[in-house]
């Protein structure tokens, strides 16, 4: 089944965003899902999205966006609700006889983690396999946006408590293409689990001497504690949900759960993955605090 009319929830975020985008590009009808509208979906209307307004806790609201829609794309924040959101995804699916969901998991989901939205989504996984249409999941590994949010442009820091783990950083770019993908042509990836990974693993010291390469300043890893994390966290004022699952998966980051590479990104959408120097680049305008990652 080629999918057509698609649907897009989180699509003001950063892998909706870029999967929209993609898929208007090859054609697609986009419906987009947003909380609320504001400049990010504005920009998605002027490209051509269908903006909706809904929130996913609210069942007669995403029913009614499902309506005539081929493939449905599901995320959400982490925050509480997510099983709620899956459930009520997957009642407006089956009401409207959507065909394919691709479902954004994470690599830490596994039924013994200690992180409760890690295992919130092992548990999401498995409720959307239920569904009567086709289910793809997608476990990306961290963020490289992660780099931008936790890299102070003042000090030229990046203070994480990963110790000498090793991961390949993914852009938000890479994995709305991948997205995209999969909506376009579900059929031939229901059933599968998609592991995401960036170019290349790299340690935080890597990590920092490719980030200076490109900046022209020095960044520098600083590892932390634990507990010094957990106080920077709260100093950022973040929802103790939020707390939480960072403090478990900087623990599963030093044991090893988010390390790894594969060919999955090329291999779905014929172009590799950003490198950390690619993606720097790119982001230049937030590192040297030109412009305000967070009012974007």
């Amino acid at each position: 089944m080629m999918a057509s009319n698609i649907l897009i929830t989180g699509a003001s975020g950063k892998t909706g965003g870029y999967a929209a985008k993609t898929l208007l590009e090859h054609g697609h009808h986009v419906r987009a899902l947003v909380r609320r509208t504001d400049k990010r979906s504005d920009r998605l209307a002027t490209v051509g999205a269908e903006i909706v307004v809904a929130d996913l806790l609210d069942l007669d609201a995403v029913s009614k966006a499902a309506r005539g829609i081929d493939a449905v794309y599901l995320t959400y924040p982490i925050a509480p609700g997510l099983i709620e959101a899956s459930a009520i995804l997957l009642q407006a699916a089956e009401e409207n006889n959507v065909s394919a969901i691709v479902n954004m998991s994470q690599i830490s989901a596994r039924r013994d983690a200690v992180s409760a939205a890690a295992r919130q989504h092992w548990i999401a996984e498995r409720l959307l396999d239920h569904f009567s249409g086709g289910v793809t999941h997608i476990r990306p590994t961290f963020f490289a946006e992660w780099l931008v949010n936790f890299f102070d442009v003042e000090t030229g820091e990046l203070r994480l408590p990963f110790a000498d783990g090793r991961h390949a950083p993914i852009a938000a770019e890479d994995q709305g293409r991948v997205i995209a993908a999969l909506l376009a042509d579900p059929q031939q990836h229901a059933g599968k689990i998609y592991p995401l990974y960036g170019a290349v693993e790299m340690n935080h010291h890597q990590i920092a001497e490719a980030m200076t390469h490109v900046l022209g300043r020095t960044v520098s890893y600083v590892p932390i504690s634990l507990d010094e994390f957990h106080a920077d966290l709260e100093k950022r004022g973040l929802d103790p949900h939020f707390m939480q699952h960072l403090i478990a998966v900087a623990v599963d980051y030093r044991n090893g759960i988010f390390a790894g590479v594969n060919n999955n990104v090329e291999d779905l959408t014929g172009r590799a993955p950003l490198t950390v120097e690619a993606f720097t680049e790119r982001n230049k305008h937030y590192l040297d605090g030109t412009t305000d990652w967070y009012n974007r």
